[in-house]
């Protein structure tokens, strides 16, 4: 999921306390993960191509990371996305809250991702509210290979693009599953915020390459 557009938008922007709560446990679960996989932090600068200084800010909590810096930090892991948000793994009744939610932005807020479904090792399944701003174009780079989106539109009209295959254009309740081993774009074609449902299911438990 990452770049381009306009106005900040969607279910209320995380409040301060939750976008420190964010940083902080995405910089305990990149700690552990790091270290789990036996990589090196100069290693993952270079292989996710973020500036180090600014992974360091990320890894310290010192910085709140952008959706593009998570995904960028996911594939170079070798990890599911959700390992890199959740705080813990949970067991039982688990309910959400909307005014609780802890969503990640886009750098420029047109694109919210809300977690709904906290990652579980066991269930390599993960399923997210997005909301995109008005002709908000997001592009996303290659997931891990194997990696499968299937979406379905909530409220709005989207283009989705994966790969090189033609535009395809998504009205209310229309749906789509797709590969997203490949870079693919969500773009809001309206004037209104547009809303999604976004499921992620990966083949398998990759191998961290942070090595």
């Amino acid at each position: 999921m990452s770049q381009n557009s306009t106005a900040p938008i969607g279910f209320a922007k995380p409040r301060r306390s939750s976008t420190e709560q964010l940083a902080v446990t995405v910089a305990e679960r990149l700690k552990r993960l790091i270290g789990r996989k036996g990589g090196s932090f100069e290693r993952l600068a270079e292989l996710s191509g973020i500036d180090p200084d600014e992974l360091l800010r990320i890894e310290r909590g010192a910085e709140t990371p952008k959706i593009g810096h998570l995904w960028r930090i996911a594939n170079a892991l070798g990890v599911p996305f959700g390992s890199l948000v959740a705080s813990k793994e949970r067991q039982g009744v688990l309910v959400i809250r909307k005014n609780e939610a802890q969503a990640i932005g886009s750098a420029d807020g047109a694109f919210l991702s809300r977690p709904l479904f906290p990652y579980d090792s066991q269930r390599p399944v993960e399923f997210y509210h997005v909301v995109l701003a008005p002709s908000h174009i997001e592009r996303a780079e290659a997931h891990a290979p194997g990696t499968k989106e299937n979406l379905v539109v909530a409220k709005g009209l989207i283009e989705i693009v994966v790969g090189r295959e033609p535009p395809v254009q998504l009205d209310e309740g229309d749906a789509i599953d797709f590969l997203a081993d490949v870079p693919h774009s969500y773009r809001n074609l309206g004037t209104a915020p547009a809303a999604l449902y976004l499921v992620m299911s990966y083949e398998a438990p990759a191998e961290g390459v942070c090595s």
